[in-house]
């Protein structure tokens, strides 16, 4: 945009919350439509309480943290982000990071991780490096939401199944240690686990006005607290005491004492923190735009960057974690029928109003709900579609994407996602002759719109 062309015209515009994305509240009966933005909010409040306690805890946190966080970040994302549409909060994505790096470190280094990494976000808004984010090929995003599934799936096995021995947190622990304790499972949180599972599947594909897992909560609560409360099920109040309601916590960043191997550390998760936010909002926004059919004023790439940065970095100062643009919640957002990020603000005071009332409640839902949510979330991961575009390619992507989703969960999300793009990038002038992404066969940019991968928690929201 020529308005933002300088960099002081470009800081006043990032630094305007009500900007040209209210656009469409001005369109028709503006009564009606601030109305439609706020039902939108409060449906994908509902949604969005599980989802936050559920990624929370898979990252080794505290379930109020995910509450708190989703919530703020919400706030945040729709005051300063550049979509019209895009809900934020804690994703899939962030679970092998930030539960990486729970296992060595406290919080308050999460915090510090995630304040670097906004710098490099804010850094890369500044610069209007947004459109970067095409030059990742489609094989190793599709690789790495099989990847970051698999490690889902794998580190919910304990919940799923009732086993009350620590699995660990590597999948190299994990299969070894399941195949020693897997005798200990107790059917009954086998059996709630997968009505979970069903609900959500089920209901959201009834209506976007379903919130299935707070209603799957609901049930799960219901069971251990009448015809099974003598069969051993593990809530969350055992493994997290209860689930405090006074949510402004301040969190200061603490800076561990430095060595090499700390450094090293610090400097690995601030980068997967920062490419996590980067590739997941970006992607998110441009999917907003067009499952909403966006023909007004298009996201911003550069604001959108901009907001992430904003986002991680005032989040995690209260009692939060790193966030980003979360995709189903985004679709059922639009699939509301919300027309600005009018929605977002609105599901940040829902979200904290619903959470002070039921917060007495979800600290006794069994974690097997948790785990049957989660489970969700990854079998929504891996698209279909979206595999089978890679599949159609040459023997080079879908080499990429199998190395991709295997080196993920082995060896971890940076190293497995850097990994692939160094072996991209030094293979692909050898045996891959097909254009860069976004580019044509000389290497200029061409206009075609990009049909960007829809890393999503839920494929069938945003079909």
């Amino acid at each position: 945009m020529n308005s933002h062309d300088t960099f002081l015209d470009r800081i006043k515009y990032f630094l305007t919350p009500f900007d040209a994305r209210y656009e469409d509240l001005r369109k028709g009966n503006w009564k009606l439509n601030v109305l439609r933005d706020l039902t939108a909010g409060l449906v994908v409040a509902m949604v969005a309480i599980p989802l936050a306690m559920g990624f929370a805890m898979a990252s080794g946190l505290q379930p109020e943290q995910g509450i708190v966080g989703g919530a703020i970040a919400g706030l945040l994302g729709a005051l300063f982000g550049g979509s019209k549409y895009q809900v934020y909060g804690p994703t899939a994505a962030f679970i092998p990071v930030i539960g990486g790096m729970m296992v060595t470190y406290t919080h308050g280094t999460l915090v510090f991780v995630s304040m670097a990494a906004s710098v490099l976000l804010i850094i890369m808004g500044l610069a209007k490096a947004g459109r970067v984010v095409a030059l990742v090929p489609h094989s190793i995003i599709v690789g790495f939401t099989i990847g970051i599934a698999i490690v889902i799936t794998f580190a919910q096995i304990q919940e799923v199944l009732g086993i009350k021995h620590e699995l660990g947190y590597d999948i190299t622990e994990q299969i070894p240690n399941l195949l020693v304790h897997y005798e200990t499972s107790n059917i009954f949180a086998i059996l709630l686990a997968a009505i979970t599972f069903l609900m959500c599947r089920t209901l959201i594909r009834l209506s976007p006005f379903i919130p299935a897992p707070l209603l799957a909560f609901g049930i799960g609560l219901l069971m251990e607290q009448t015809i099974w409360s003598d069969k051993g099920l593990v809530v969350i109040r055992d493994e997290f005491g209860s689930i405090p309601t006074d949510f402004l916590v301040f969190t200061p960043p603490v800076l561990p004492e430095l060595t090499p191997t700390v450094i090293g550390d610090l400097v690995y998760f601030a980068v997967a923190v920062f490419f996590v936010s980067a590739v997941e909002s970006l992607l998110c926004s441009r999917m907003a735009d067009r499952l909403a059919r966006n023909t007004g004023t298009p996201f911003n790439p550069n604001k959108e960057l901009w907001g992430q940065g904003l986002v991680n970095l005032i989040t995690p100062l209260f009692n939060g974690f790193p966030h980003t643009g979360a995709l189903a919640r985004t679709a059922v957002n639009i699939r509301l029928g919300a027309m600005s990020p009018l929605a977002g603000i609105a599901k940040f005071a829902f979200k904290l109003t619903l959470a002070a009332y039921l917060a007495s409640y979800l600290e006794h839902v069994p974690m097997a709900c948790i785990g049957g949510v989660l489970l969700y979330v990854a079998n929504g991961m891996v698209k279909r579609v979206e595999v089978r575009e890679v599949l159609t390619k040459n023997w080079f992507h879908i080499a990429l994407m199998v190395f991709t989703a295997i080196m993920v969960p082995v060896f971890g999300f940076m190293k497995g996602v850097l990994a692939a793009i160094i072996l991209y990038v030094l293979l692909r002038k050898f045996v891959d002759k097909s254009p860069i992404e976004g580019q044509n066969g000389n290497g200029k940019r061409h206009n075609k719109t990009i049909r960007a991968p829809l890393v999503t928690e839920d494929s069938r929201l945003v079909r």
